[in-house]
């Protein structure tokens, strides 16, 4: 028998691994010195397990140099210090900064910011699969052009863009990358130094490691990237990030790190199958489903999905024992309908009827059954007009629940 509630918004979230709680565990009791301190073995022990996982993940995303890895407190901030970094340290070059109409918020609000402050932005639009054209890319670059930030995988429709393409072009031209790879790190293969990635932002919480720890790879060579830091202090991660390293973060990212790469190929057959039974199950039991984003080129665990005739949070709290999303999760509150789905095409009332579903490391087969029977009773009972009528009286003039935002 399936429990529940079953957790499968994986894209916003991951569980922590219990081999990686284990390895934190230590950290927060016995080893709880602060790496900074240099004359006692509290201190170099805490340093040493920084080290080990600033290794770790170098090895991971194929960095050259562990001395390569940043560590911040998480994706949003790896992005906010990649960005407002580089525009500050290479403002005598230029102002102008390329990026997708489908980032996340933390990119596409940071460009904003500097937008605000005089820099030239040019927002790329996608295709109906969310991808981005190389082409428009060549053509956007001016002799002004610092930067492009273009992600990996969207946290929505999970489409992986043409990465080595993007690399290649950005080398062409001498303008510096960044990568948002929140959503792509761990689960598909990410190699900075064969996609001539310069910057690239990682979080933890998503490949099953702690909140509150992520990190921004910058490259050391070919070229050497400057970034002016965005927070004063003690120094640490030399001066780029200062403030107390979060030791037990550290070690747990490590530890994710290591899990997701000894892993990998295997993880992610077993996740794309997964996906495909829960999005076969679906569309061979109900009419009017469309996927939304690519239906090969995406990260293997995610499948965001369009019901006809069904309003998207209405359909969320019937399926309340079955955590899902109905649009991102930074967005909370929000009733507008999902930029990433606008971006690709999709009208509002497609938007407004879209599920976001995350399938992770902890999910079976038995709970994907469990899902396609409950979606399919619930998309139909929505369908009912009955339903229809006292399910749009009660979402008139409310906002979506807080509980309900997507990440």
């Amino acid at each position: 028998m399936v429990q529940t509630p079953i957790y499968l918004d994986n894209l916003a979230s991951t569980r922590v691994d219990p081999r990686v709680l284990d390895a934190m565990l230590p950290y927060f009791t016995e080893h709880f010195g602060n790496a900074a301190s240099k004359t006692h073995s509290f201190g170099w022990r805490a340093a040493r397990a920084v080290e080990q996982g600033r290794a770790e993940v170098a090895s991971l995303i194929g960095a050259s140099s562990a001395r390569e890895i940043v560590f911040t407190s998480g994706a949003t901030e790896a992005i906010n210090l990649a960005i407002k970094g580089v525009a500050a340290a290479y403002h005598d070059r230029g102002n102008h900064i390329i990026t997708s109409a489908i980032e996340h918020r933390a990119v596409l609000d940071c460009c904003r910011s500097l937008q605000r402050q005089g820099y030239e932005l040019t927002f790329l639009p996608v295709n109906r699969h969310g991808l981005v054209d190389p082409e428009q890319l060549r053509n956007a670059i001016t002799s002004r052009t610092i930067l492009i930030s273009i992600m990996a995988a969207n946290n929505e429709i999970g489409t992986v863009q043409p990465l080595a393409e993007i690399g290649d072009l950005a080398k062409e031209r001498g303008i510096l990358w960044h990568c948002d790879a929140a959503q792509a790190v761990g689960k598909i293969g990410i190699d900075v130094e064969e996609l001539g990635v310069d910057l690239l932002s990682v979080s933890g919480h998503k490949i099953y490691g702690p909140k509150g720890i992520g990190v921004l790879y910058l490259r050391g060579r070919r070229p050497r990237v400057r970034l002016r830091p965005q927070l004063e202090g003690g120094g640490q991660e030399r001066g780029l990030r200062s403030g107390t390293q979060n030791v037990p973060g550290i070690v747990g990212l490590g530890m994710a790190c290591r899990l997701c790469r000894d892993h990998l190929e295997c993880e992610g057959q077993r996740l794309g199958s997964l996906r495909e039974r829960l999005h076969h199950g679906i569309v061979s039991r109900l009419e009017g489903v469309e996927l939304n984003g690519h239906p090969n080129q995406r990260i293997p665990g995610t499948l965001n999905l369009s019901f006809a005739e069904v309003d998207g949070a209405a359909l969320v709290t019937a399926l309340g024992d079955i955590a899902v999303s109905s649009g991102a999760a930074c967005t909370s509150g929000s009733t507008n309908p999902s930029h990433v789905l606008q971006a690709i095409g999709l009208d509002d009332q497609s938007a407004y009827a879209s599920l976001r579903m995350g399938v992770g490391r902890f999910n079976s087969e038995d709970e994907i059954d469990y899902v396609i029977e409950r979606v399919a009773a619930e998309v139909n009972r929505l369908r009912d007009p009955a339903t229809a009528e006292v399910a749009a009286g009660e979402r008139k003039g409310s906002l979506v629940p807080e509980e309900l935002s997507l990440k």
